[in-house]
């Protein structure tokens, strides 16, 4: 069994000013995400020109987290085992995260996961744990 327990050392982001709000609304405990309001899609990472119709009529938008494994890795060998994924979230667009807060034997691609924060001085992390709803 590899279950996730242990903390692991979190590497404090870069900011620019196209991640910054990004940064701070996670401090709030909001993933926030970008909009395109040309093409109606969101998009992560956060850039303010959209990749699917080079618009820059772009904004933020609040996400509620939800989504499903779309695919992951378990890195078992590590100081500290963890599992990073590609998370399709709800609103159409992937993100890439950890996987948090359960055994890494029992995870499977389409299983829904639901956002939590992971803190870390002066901030905190979006990374995703089994929604068991």
């Amino acid at each position: 069994m590899s279950k996730s327990t242990a903390i692991r050392d979190i590497m404090l982001p870069t900011l620019s000013p196209e991640t910054e709000y990004f940064w701070a609304a996670a401090r709030e405990g909001r993933l926030a995400l970008r909009y395109c309001k040309a093409c109606q899609h969101y998009h992560y990472y956060p850039r303010s020109i959209c990749p699917h119709c080079f618009s820059d009529q772009t904004e933020w938008r609040d996400s509620p987290g939800k989504g499903e494994i779309y695919s992951f890795s378990v890195m078992r060998k590590a100081p500290v085992p963890y599992s990073v994924a590609y998370i399709a979230l709800d609103e159409g667009t992937m993100m890439l995260s950890n996987i948090v807060n359960c055994d890494f034997d029992l995870l499977r691609i389409g299983q829904r996961v639901r956002l939590q924060f992971l803190p870390f001085e002066g901030g905190a992390l979006p990374v995703f744990e089994p929604d068991e709803q």
